[in-house]
């Protein structure tokens, strides 16, 4: 049984250095895992309640909703934005925490990494999107956390995958969610 990891990148630009973490967690899974970047994230509507109605959900957040209905783990990998989570990544939260108490990240296995130029990697956009996964009720692992800050500059010549201490860090996440998966379908 291959273990599906459902990767939210919160940056939206192509060539962003969180895709690129992304792009090394599908590299460095381990075997029997299955990281697989979601693309779509700009096309899905803010959440509204009005919209939030069945035969009438915006396609891309349906799409979305059975990404995450078809994985076994979510993995959020978000830059800082003005001190905190993006705004694609919040909204998709929202999307997949609904209805609350059934939503699709209920009881999910999750994990937030990511990098940003401050010395403190994006560490409040971490704590907020732990924060706001937790209250969707996903099961988030408090202790696979890594926000790259003092070595984000090297990511200007290498890849983070090409990174030995970036990929063994992100292998370890990504290890720990498979791990939680393991313990849950146990």
């Amino acid at each position: 049984m291959s273990i599906k990891v459902l990767t939210l990148v919160g940056s939206l630009r192509s060539d962003s250095i969180n895709r690129q973490l992304a792009e090394t967690a599908a590299t460095v899974a381990p075997e029997g895992t299955d990281v697989r970047i979601y693309d779509g994230l700009e096309n899905i509507p803010f959440y509204n309640e009005d919209l939030d109605v069945e035969g009438s959900v915006p396609a891309a957040a349906e799409a979305l909703r059975e990404a995450a209905k078809e994985a076994d783990a979510v993995l959020l990998v978000s830059p800082e934005y003005n001190g905190t989570t993006p705004a694609v990544l919040n909204n998709a939260i929202d999307w997949l925490s609904r209805p609350f108490g059934a939503g699709a990240l209920n009881g999910m296995p999750a994990a937030v990494i990511g990098t940003s130029p401050s010395p403190y990697g994006a560490q409040w956009a971490h704590d907020d999107a732990r924060k706001a996964l937790g209250i969707a009720q996903a099961k988030v692992l408090e202790d696979a956390k890594l926000s790259i800050g003092a070595r984000f500059e090297v990511f200007a010549t290498t890849h983070p995958k090409d990174h030995a201490e970036s990929a063994a860090e992100i292998a370890g996440i990504v290890s720990a969610l498979a791990g939680a998966v393991e313990l849950v379908n146990a």
